[in-house]
């Protein structure tokens, strides 16, 4: 009988699981797909009944084996999600999604006025935008009052797995640490009149770190013994860095996927209006966090608008085309944009256009464009004081190597790729395996190979990265307007 664990996260487009030995051997996965719901523009939420069944159903498959035995549980999740339950556990309305839902502009605009905005940037280490859990509590209790008077407890999608496994009604530390202005950065508690304040009748979690244990499996469900200890776990973003060693003072690690996400662990409180200062996913970390809205987002889109190519060859033809995609500059804020511009009105532009152009170019002035992204963050991050002494790629993007490689041309910077980059499913399992074990790893997923900056690149990279600053300075005004119009009607 092999001993293993599971390790489940429920992202943006996917739920998935992994079995994992004690060596860090993956010995199942699966996915289960799944969209987002987009009711009006910058609502972006989520029916969390379908996060706990894609969780059944992932362990069903994985644990249908009479050779292995599951000895821990680990979860995580996108976030920071707003989901709201009643007294029976039940949600009271769908989840609302982390930054790339912008609806809670006016609530971000009125709680600067009321606490005053220096005050919550000094108190919780980061200004409130579109990743704040407080603006969207006050959103909720101001606009749907029936489903507010019935809400008492707030959960994310690992918290919520969690609960629904054991019973525990707890928060990692991190993800708490993203619900500004609820939470003091400093003492690391929750603000107590502010959360009275903003979400009245909302009993907050317990605070745990995300490799503490939850509770136990109060009663076997889909091949999981019930006394199986659970992991609070944490964030996906987090969890990816935890799975690929990313999690050490001077890493910063990059997720490739639906959205891109920037962590860099440092010693340190540091500190950035434009980025998000965080809690770490170990006990007595810190991080300086950034994210885009929108990066793998924008090449399915692409895919689907040109008859649903797969991304195979997409890239293909992406790699024909040269670095400056035959003089195309795209701006990838298809959902607003998150850190460095925080600004939720930014829209989607492709600039230099003509008949000439290739898909092929559209597909790499995407990539081109997420990379300049990656590089406006990266360069916040050291302004701030950032401690970034080695990178780390994680994520379904790094597969075939296009992708990191142009990063890398256009940032300048190498980039460690491990031989396990699924990402947060596998780092939910490393956590999992500290509550039966003393796992590495450094020997569970060693670097595999280290992508380089092409120096013949720097120059025209260089230049579009300005015409890309540029670009957007100059067309901010156009498009904030028509993202009132959508957001209003003309």
């Amino acid at each position: 009988m092999i001993d293993v664990v599971l390790g489940v996260d429920v992202g943006t487009s996917s739920t998935k699981g992994v079995v994992v030995d004690a060596a860090g051997r993956i010995l199942g996965e699966a996915v289960r797909r799944h969209a987002v719901d987009r009711p009006r523009p910058g609502h972006v939420e989520m029916d969390a009944q379908v996060w706990w069944d894609e969780f059944v159903s992932l362990a069903a498959e994985l644990l249908d084996r009479d050779d292995i035995a599951v000895r821990a549980v680990g979860v995580s999740g996108m976030g920071p999600c707003t989901l709201l339950v009643d007294d029976a556990g039940e949600p009271v309305r769908p989840a609302v999604l982390y930054g790339v839902d912008t609806r809670a502009t006016e609530q971000i605009a009125s709680l600067n006025r009321e606490l005053g905005a220096d005050t919550v940037f000094r108190r919780c280490g980061s200004a409130l935008s579109s990743q704040a859990v407080g603006p969207k509590l006050a959103w909720i209790r101001e606009r749907e009052p029936e489903a507010w008077s019935r809400a008492r407890r707030l959960l994310m999608p690992a918290s919520w797995l969690a609960q629904r496994l054991t019973g525990a009604y707890v928060l990692d530390l991190h993800s708490a640490s993203q619900c500004t202005p609820l939470f003091d950065i400093h003492g690391q508690r929750w603000i107590a009149e502010w959360a009275e304040r903003i979400a009245p009748g909302i009993e907050l979690p317990p605070l745990r770190w995300p490799g503490e244990e939850a509770g136990r499996v109060r009663t076997a469900v889909a091949g999981i013994p019930a006394g199986t200890p659970v992991v609070v776990g944490t964030i996906d973003a987090w969890s990816e860095a935890v799975s690929v060693g990313g999690h050490r003072v001077g890493d910063l690690m990059l997720m490739y996927g639906t959205t891109m996400f920037l962590v860099n662990t440092v010693d340190r409180l540091v500190t950035s209006p434009s980025m998000w200062s965080t809690v770490g996913a170990l006990p007595g970390t810190r991080c300086l966090a950034g994210g885009m809205a929108t990066s793998g987002a924008v090449t399915d889109w692409l895919g689907h608008l040109v008859g649903d190519v797969g991304h195979g060859v997409l890239f293909d033809e992406a790699a024909v085309s040269p670095p400056g995609a035959n003089g195309l500059v795209m701006l990838p804020y298809f959902a607003g944009e998150r850190t460095p511009l925080m600004d939720p009105d930014a829209r989607g532009v492709i600039a230099g256009l003509t008949l000439g152009h290739t898909r092929g170019d559209l597909v790499r002035a995407a990539l081109e464009a997420i990379a300049f992204g990656v590089r406006h963050n990266v360069e916040t991050m050291l302004a701030a004081g950032a401690d970034i002494r080695r990178i780390v790629a994680v994520g379904g993007g790094t597969r075939g190597g296009l992708w990191p490689r142009i990063v890398s041309d256009v940032t300048g910077l190498d980039q460690s790729v491990p031989r396990t980059t699924i990402g947060a499913s596998y780092g939910a399992a490393f956590l999992a395996a500290g509550l039966v074990g003393r796992p590495d790893i450094t020997a569970w997923n060693p670097v595999e190979s280290v992508v380089r900056p092409d120096p013949a690149t720097a120059a025209v990279y260089d230049r579009r990265f300005a015409q890309y600053r540029d670009l957007y300075a100059s067309t901010a005004p156009v498009v904030h307007a028509l993202a009132q119009d959508q957001e209003t009607g003309p």
